[in-house]
């Protein structure tokens, strides 16, 4: 029994192997795997949004990203003017909606507020 530094410096080291195209399937799959799951999704809610911002227009029924249902008054290139009740307005910016509503959405909501 050898208890010796130098032996243990003596052996060899293993040979290093080179990664060749096997070696690069499962990082490759991961990049893979990764542009499937967050990417390209995120990039067609991207496209979607810009279309329905696009098509917005005057007397549309619309959620802004903080939940406030409202009807469009007014449009600008920057700008939206929501009703959200008879004669109340506020102007928010066009990125903020985040959905469009069926017609008649806007007018059933106030309708039972009234009511009520």
């Amino acid at each position: 029994m050898s208890f010796l530094i130098s032996d243990a410096l003596a052996q060899t080291a293993p040979s290093a192997v080179q990664p060749g195209f096997e070696g690069m399937l499962f990082p490759l799959g991961i990049l893979i795997f990764f542009y499937f799951l967050f990417i390209r999704p995120q990039s067609k809610r991207t496209k979607e949004q810009k279309q329905m911002l696009a098509a917005l227009g005057k007397g549309a029924e619309v959620v802004t990203t903080g939940g406030i249902l409202g009807k469009v008054a007014e449009l600008d290139d920057n700008f939206v003017k929501l009703e959200v009740s008879d004669n109340s307005f506020i102007q928010v910016q066009r990125h903020a909606i985040a959905n469009m509503m069926p017609k008649g959405t806007y007018k059933t909501l106030n309708s039972k507020k009234t009511k009520e």
